[in-house]
């Protein structure tokens, strides 16, 4: 199991005092002020203590590269139609509701589903075999994955942005030219 040290509140004799809490699992990812960090659900503790921690402060690769691993699987296995699911008319993205209760499973909105304009495309990843997309939106600091293929259709410019951000040219000396 991983581990996390945290400054607790040292005792005059013995400065160097730290507890270490066990990370039980690793529930979800998110991009905040440009870093990675994840919800950490510690061992013995209730979901409400769950925290968001940055990836430098843990001490878990394997739960890290699961928690990856099946975000991946979770894509992949997504069916077409719910990745091209449309919020009604009626609903606007402000109207869902963003508080859970305790216990149920994680049924927030991901990707265009939240109503969000795409802002920039942060990164890629081959995710199970499918390019995949690091989306940051307009006004959130939240990020999400996205599949190439929705990208391409519904938001292409800030995609041709990304790809224009990376490309490098190479200009020909007369020394390339013998």
């Amino acid at each position: 199991m991983g581990k996390k040290s945290k400054d607790i509140d040292a005792s005059p004799q013995d400065p160097e005092s730290e507890d270490e809490y066990e990370v039980e699992k690793v529930v979800d990812k998110r991009i905040h002020k440009s870093k990675v960090q994840y919800l950490i659900k510690w061992k013995g503790f209730s979901d409400a203590d769950n925290t968001w921690e940055p990836d430098e402060n843990l001490d878990c690769p394997d739960l890290i590269a699961e928690f990856e691993t099946n975000l991946g699987k979770k894509l992949k296995d997504t069916p077409k139609d719910d990745k091209k699911r449309k919020l009604p008319s009626s609903e606007k993205p402000d109207s869902v509701k963003k508080s859970r209760p305790v216990g149920s499973e994680d049924i927030r909105l991901r990707g265009f589903a939240r109503g969000l304009k795409p802002e920039k495309i942060i990164g890629a990843t081959d995710s199970g075999g499918q390019l995949t997309f690091l989306m940051k939106w307009e006004n959130s600091d939240e990020a999400d994955l996205v599949p190439s293929e929705e990208a391409n259709k519904k938001c292409p410019q800030v995609v041709i942005k990304f790809y224009e951000e990376r490309l490098t040219w190479h200009q020909n000396t007369p020394d390339d030219q013998n």
